[in-house]
């Protein structure tokens, strides 16, 4: 259960997080809590506001329209990385949504499928309207994925909630599409990596340091039993361990049968035993030799270990034969 953040300490988390404020208006008692309570809160949901123009967005994000009364939001983000703070309380923008997603978000875990829209949203989540037509083609700037990035971690910090703590729309109520032209579990993934850092840091800073180098090949048989996730050894279970970011591939050479699959993800193995995974990536078998490939890129946090799992599905559901790897490789780079 957490108390929604005054509005003086969220001005100063935005900012220490390293954003430009603006503070628009009388957004300090702009909401809709006559219609509703606001809190406790549990989650930030990030949307795209389908218009253009940085002066007209922040207008209708502040005031709404007739079929939607204002704040429709707490923070509009537009292109140039700035966060214009519109409302503070309740504000008309997650509307129904999801039980299940809330729970998943409150236990910070994946997200199920969003099927119904049978919970109040606007109590529960502090939204962030991002400028964009949603078209899939109007382009997500750096500078204001960067800004997303640092205000959803602001609010993250505060509450002491981590990266699964934020979500987009589109996983919340049914039909949504928004944000739309960025995927959540990289935004997710940049969010992760900054709450490792102290507030404010800069990703940038870090660009020019030279990375070591990942390497490892292995020609012995590795037997994957079917449907049931086993963690591969190749140059030892642990890929890479301790703060520092990493873009690694997996190759594998599998003899499976023509039409079965090959599932593979990395994880983060916490000191508590809990996990954070990957999207899961899957290969179709074909005849002969099936060559397998699974990538990723991200950070881990202090005393976590990335690792690789892999699963093997047959064609036939009868099927209780393992898969065979006969060879493996891990390539890639991480930063220290």
């Amino acid at each position: 259960m957490a108390t929604p953040i005054g509005a003086s300490a969220l001005v100063t988390a935005l900012k220490k997080e390293g954003l430009r404020v603006v503070e628009v208006g009388g957004w300090r008692t702009h909401n809709r809590n006559h219609k509703g309570p606001w809190g406790p809160v549990h989650g930030v949901m990030i949307h795209h506001t389908v218009t253009s123009g940085s002066a007209r967005t922040v207008e209708i994000c502040r005031n709404g329209h007739s079929s939607l009364p204002g704040p429709l939001c707490h923070g509009v983000i537009t292109k140039d990385g700035r966060v214009h703070l519109v409302g503070h309380g309740r504000a008309n923008h997650a509307g129904m949504g999801d039980d299940d997603v809330l729970r998943a978000v409150i236990d910070e875990r994946s997200l199920p499928a969003d099927n119904e829209a049978n919970t109040d949203g606007n109590r529960h989540f502090y939204g962030f309207e991002c400028e964009n037509l949603g078209d899939g083609k109007d382009p997500w700037p750096a500078v204001q994925l960067d800004a997303i990035e640092r205000a959803a971690a602001a609010l993250c910090r505060h509450h002491g909630w981590n990266e699964k703590s934020v979500i987009g729309h589109l996983e919340w109520q049914p039909g949504k599409i928004d944000p739309r032209g960025f995927s959540m579990n990289t935004m997710r993934s940049r969010i992760r990596e900054r709450l490792s850092h102290a507030p404010g840091w800069n990703r940038n800073e870090e660009e020019d340091d030279v990375p070591n180098v990942i390497g490892e090949y292995r020609t012995g048989d590795i037997r994957l039993a079917p449907r049931t996730w086993t963690t591969l050894d190749i140059q030892g279970v642990d890929i890479v361990t301790g703060a520092t970011r990493y873009q690694v591939m997996a190759h594998l050479t599998a003899t499976i049968p023509a039409g079965s699959t090959i599932q593979g993800r990395f994880y983060h193995l916490r000191p508590d035993g809990t996990r954070w995974e990957s999207g899961i990536i899957e290969r179709i078998g074909t005849s002969g030799s099936t060559y397998a490939d699974f990538h990723h890129s991200g950070s881990i946090a202090k005393n976590e270990k990335l690792r690789f799992e892999a699963a093997y599905y047959p064609a036939d559901p009868s099927d209780d034969g393992p898969a065979t790897i006969t060879t493996s490789r891990l390539r890639g780079l991480y930063w220290t």
